[in-house]
């Protein structure tokens, strides 16, 4: 039984109520093409997105954005910068902090309007305080519209890549969309993910039947794999990487891309070997030009104070899964775009 407890008012009238002011709309519709030339190929930039596991609070949040901002000043003829502002967090077992959109406060209960209205505000002051537009993960296919005016990158976790929902919006996206390969590492059911997302689709979805064209920014990211055992397997090496590369050249699909995840799976969640994972990638990418050709970026977990906490009580360190401390994170991008 469902307990109605208030009306959510539609994205239309979200966004209408609280838009992304006039001013910044060229910033998104550049900052849109930077990253969307990166995955096509058109740009020979590495795409970089970085930032806390979870947003869960707003003022660390813009004071990190701001230091990337300042950041992409001195990289941005090699790197395009992307925030990494994920507002919504998927649980393994379905308990415990969902995220900025469901619980704008972590110590209180769950209140989905105001969380709404609170990512909107975070994204558009994120945008006013370093010109930098951000990405986020789409947990619920059909909330997507209500950020999706804000975004300049979304992203299809591992325990949703397999799902139809997430494959059919994907399609409908107008910014590039990553597609995390499921838990179980497999490459194919990625690969699928991907040309699903590519291709057009007609579906249900908020009470309409739609029609989508594909997206052909639709791309694949590595974030390693879990076994039956619980077992966390990488696959950021070059044999996983030229796999993948192989499934592409043999579906015929646009834009061949991978993003490498540097933490998760790949790092066993232990947040330092990103560094190494990331500086591996990049001497392969020296090493071999069809590994070049299609590995292009990372994801980076990262806030001002490394590693996590239990409670929200230090300000800029991570309430989920652990995270790189600014000076690394800093020391780490620098060191990416002098191999770019």
């Amino acid at each position: 039984m469902f307990e109605k407890q208030i009306k959510i008012p539609s994205h239309i009238e979200i966004i209408e109520n609280k838009p992304l002011p006039e001013s910044l709309k060229k910033i998104k519709a550049e900052r849109d093409k930077l990253v969307a030339d990166v995955i096509t190929g058109a740009s020979n930039k590495l795409l970089i997105i970085v930032g806390p596991c979870s947003a869960h609070e707003a003022k660390p949040v813009l004071e990190y954005v701001e230091r990337l901002g300042k950041l992409n000043l001195k990289v941005g003829e090699k790197l395009v910068l992307v925030p990494r502002l994920y507002t919504n967090k998927p649980r393994t077992r379905g308990v415990g902090y969902k995220g900025m959109f469901s619980q704008p406060d972590p110590s209180k209960s769950e209140d989905i309007l105001k969380g709404i209205y609170a990512i909107r505000d975070l994204n558009i002051n994120a945008i006013e305080a370093s010109g930098l537009t951000a990405a986020d993960e789409m947990l619920y296919p059909e909330n997507i519209h209500y950020v999706e005016d804000l975004l300049s990158y979304i992203a299809v976790g591992a325990r949703s890549s397999e799902n139809q929902m997430h494959r059919l919006v994907a399609s409908g996206i107008d910014v590039p969309v990553g597609v995390k390969n499921p838990m179980s590492g497999s490459v194919l059911v990625l690969l699928n993910s991907v040309y699903a997302a590519q291709s057009g689709q007609v579906f249900k979805l908020n009470g309409w039947q739609v029609k989508t064209h594909g997206n052909p920014l639709a791309h694949s990211i590595l974030r390693g794999a879990v076994d039956g055992y619980g077992n966390d397997i990488p696959n950021f090496h070059y044999e996983t990487v030229m796999q993948v590369a192989e499934g592409y050249a043999k579906s015929g699909m646009k834009n061949p891309a991978i993003i490498i995840d540097a933490n998760h799976s790949n790092s066993g969640k232990k947040f330092k070997q990103q560094i190494r994972i990331c500086e591996e990638v990049m001497q392969n990418r020296s090493y071999d030009s069809d590994f070049k050709r299609i590995v292009k970026g990372f994801m980076i977990e990262s806030f001002i104070e490394e590693g996590n906490q239990c409670e929200d009580k230090i300000f800029g360190k991570s309430i989920t899964d652990p995270c790189l401390g600014w000076e690394d994170t800093e020391r780490l991008i620098l060191d990416i775009a002098e191999k770019v």
